[in-house]
């Protein structure tokens, strides 16, 4: 049977607008591949994408088979500017004046953090249309405030939103959450008997193409083929943790045999590259294109990624770079310390404590140890678990079954 499922956020947008993943709009792709009708509300105000220009309130798109439509809210500049929690509420406001007799009326509505403000349209609307609410948490608000933030947990507006929080967790009919261990934070929180469970990210699709090939200069200049190389791929910022991943370089200045190179671009690496200055074991290459990642990954030996410690990541993590990190069939160590996912339960890499360096270096040196055939074999179990298990039609599948919609099981196998 058709059912119609409405995902309001004001942060998901296609993939052709996404500068970061468009995990929800790949979800819903795969609701409309499968038969259901499927409606996306969303803004043109996202520091994380480049949505269209509207000409007037609300323009209406079809993309991949979901019904879109975009409000246009007030504009704010930086993520961390007042003008942004202006935008928020300004989203809700034009999400309850948008005309809806002609969207079809509602068997599902998800409410899809960021902003938790959105669940008050997702109540309401329900109350009108007498369907289902799902609630998602795709950043746990407003504890990032208080965890990265440095904002006291009685500021006016870390109050609020713990309010909001609790209300979403307690009146909805299911909590979704991309991390694995989200159970726990609703427990500490709210009490609340609603049942939660995980939709993490997934594969995009596009990931799976051929990758863009690298121009030779490129290579020549930034990934020695003489060298053991440790990569860091992607951004370059406070919550990237680089710091355990320099001075690891600097205490391994003894092992000529191993370079380490950090590939991207971000408002730190003009200081990170300060840091890193005298280090001859230690590089930094420029970003590439998305199509082009996989292009580098190939090319080394181990991948890098660091977390600084955080009571947050008791609740687990699922980040597109382990993804990408996954496809590209090389091992992963992790400086991570918080609820495991995906690494081990490949058995693609290590986890060893988050800033731990002389335990960094250890594992660093074990997998250098190694033969190519056993990292290889390593890596291949990350790029078989990811294809198998975090498909976007396996996912939506098992979603459409969390909600008690009956959908047949996808096929899913390795591809190369």
């Amino acid at each position: 049977m058709t059912r119609t499922i409405w995902y309001l956020s004001k942060y998901v947008v296609p993939p052709r607008a996404a500068r970061v993943g468009a995990r929800g709009f790949l979800i819903l792709r795969e609701f409309a591949r499968l038969g259901h009708r499927a409606v996306l509300v969303t803004s043109d105000s996202n520091h994380l994408a480049t949505p269209p220009v509207l000409d007037g309130p609300r323009l209406q798109e079809t993309i991949d088979g979901v019904d879109v439509r975009w409000l246009r809210t007030r504009k704010y500049q930086g993520a961390r500017s007042f003008g942004r929690i202006i935008s928020w509420f300004d989203f809700e406001w034009q999400l309850w004046r948008m005309p809806k007799q002609d969207l079809p009326r509602p068997d599902v509505i998800i409410v899809s953090s960021l902003s938790l403000l959105t669940i008050f349209n997702g109540l309401l609307l329900r109350r009108r249309y007498g369907c289902k609410l799902v609630f998602e948490i795709r950043d746990i608000w407003p504890m990032i405030l208080v965890v990265a933030g440095g904002k006291s947990p009685r500021h006016p507006a870390v109050r609020f939103l713990g309010w909001v929080e609790r209300l979403g967790y307690r009146r909805a009919d299911l909590i979704v959450g991309t991390m694995p261990n989200l159970q726990d934070h609703v427990n500490e929180v709210s009490h609340s008997r609603v049942p939660v469970i995980c939709v993490p990210q997934g594969v995009d699709p596009a990931l799976l193409d051929a990758p863009q090939p690298l121009d030779p200069g490129y290579v020549n200049q930034h990934l020695p083929n003489d060298k053991f190389l440790v990569c860091h791929a992607g951004s370059i910022g406070a919550d990237n943790a680089l710091e355990t991943l320099v001075e690891c370089a600097r205490q391994m200045q003894d092992r000529p045999d191993i370079h380490f190179v950090i590939v991207g671009e971000g408002y730190l690496k003009t200081q990170f590259q300060s840091l890193a200055a005298d280090l001859p074991n230690l590089s930094f290459a420029p970003g590439v294109p998305k199509p082009a990642v996989q292009s580098v990954l190939e090319r080394v030996d181990l991948l890098y990624f660091a977390v600084h410690k955080s009571p947050m990541l008791r609740f687990g993590q699922s980040l597109n770079k382990v993804i990408d990190y996954m496809l590209s069939g090389k091992p992963i160590v992790a400086s991570y310390t918080g609820f495991p996912s995906m690494i081990n339960e490949a058995g693609c890499g290590t986890f060893v404590p988050a800033e731990d360096v002389s335990a960094l270096r250890i594992e660093i040196e074990r997998y250098a140890a190694m033969s190519a055939d056993d990292r290889a074999r390593i890596g291949a179990r990350g790029r078989d678990w990811i294809l198998y298990n975090r498909r976007f039609e396996t996912l939506a599948a098992q979603y459409l079954r969390h909600l008690g919609i009956e959908t047949p099981e996808p096929s899913r196998g390795s591809q190369g």
